[in-house]
């Protein structure tokens, strides 16, 4: 693998990325004992492979159920613009939607495909609603019944 400065990983690297795609919030400290490697050096490759673009940002993966957004929702939808200018406003309007979990450039019959947490049935509703206002020209939903798997773990 390479990096945007054209370095190579090492396997250390690799074993850091693997700690820490799978539990970010161990301390520097607990990943030294665990790579066999100091505090600080932990703390130095870490602070590199986020300035190389390696590690974009540490999150915590919340329980959407809990927190009451019942319907998860795959939505594709295409659209009739063509302009560079307007298809820049779209992507910023989906972006700003704090329902859309993420949004996909495909190719085929469809534009797009977003990944959509509502609350109910009204919020979907809602939210189609301000789909419809940005020019969509078609929208398919679909909505996930069962999660069998949902990971944010890269195969290094």
């Amino acid at each position: 693998m390479e990096s945007i400065t054209n370095k190579v990983l090492d396997s250390l690297d690799v074993q850091l990325l693997n700690i820490l795609q799978r539990q970010a919030a161990l301390s520097n400290l607990e990943i030294a004992k665990r790579v066999n490697l100091s505090a600080p050096a932990v703390h130095t490759r870490i602070r590199r492979l986020e300035t190389e673009g390696y590690i974009q940002r540490k999150v915590a993966i919340l329980d959407q159920e809990k927190l009451g957004f019942d319907l998860l929702c795959f939505i594709f939808i295409s659209t009739n613009i063509h302009q560079a200018g307007e298809l820049q406003t779209l992507e910023n309007a989906l972006e700003e939607m704090p329902e859309v979990l993420e949004c996909q450039v495909l190719t085929g019959e469809y534009d797009y495909l977003l990944k959509v947490a509502n609350k109910d049935r009204k919020d979907l509703q809602a939210f189609i609603r301000k789909l419809n206002q940005l020019g969509i020209t078609k929208i398919q939903t679909s909505l996930a019944l069962r999660e069998i798997k949902s990971s944010t773990v890269l195969p290094i």
